[in-house]
């Protein structure tokens, strides 16, 4: 598993938990603006762990796959339940940004607009 992987699930719970609209709210002063920065966050973190997870199973990856091979290869299963157990990036990127681990600014063109 990756550096920023551990980091980022070592205390986030694969399980959804409620969280108070007033506290994602007051971060921002604005819900719509705290749930824009969480989705922009979510994406880029799955993006991430998508590069991640291809360039771990292109070693696997022959040019000449036989039956056997296919059905047979579990370290690469193994890597894939990995990637499967670990929290959701919406998950990952709502806990970064209620621990004000998120950096975020506003556009200086949207408030003279």
């Amino acid at each position: 598993m990756s550096k920023l992987r551990r980091q980022l699930s070592a205390n986030t719970s694969n399980v959804v938990e409620p969280k108070k609209l007033s506290d994602i709210k007051e971060k921002t002063g604005n819900i719509y603006e705290s749930i824009a920065i969480i989705a922009k966050r979510a994406n880029q973190i799955n993006i991430t762990l998508k590069e991640e997870l291809h360039n771990k199973l292109e070693e696997f990856a022959s040019h000449t796959d036989s039956l056997e091979e296919i059905h047979e290869n579990k370290e690469q299963i193994e890597i894939s339940k990995a990637y499967e157990r670990m929290p959701n990036p919406s998950l990952l990127a709502t806990t970064e940004f209620m621990e004000d681990k998120v950096y975020f600014r506003k556009n200086d063109e949207d408030l003279f607009s």
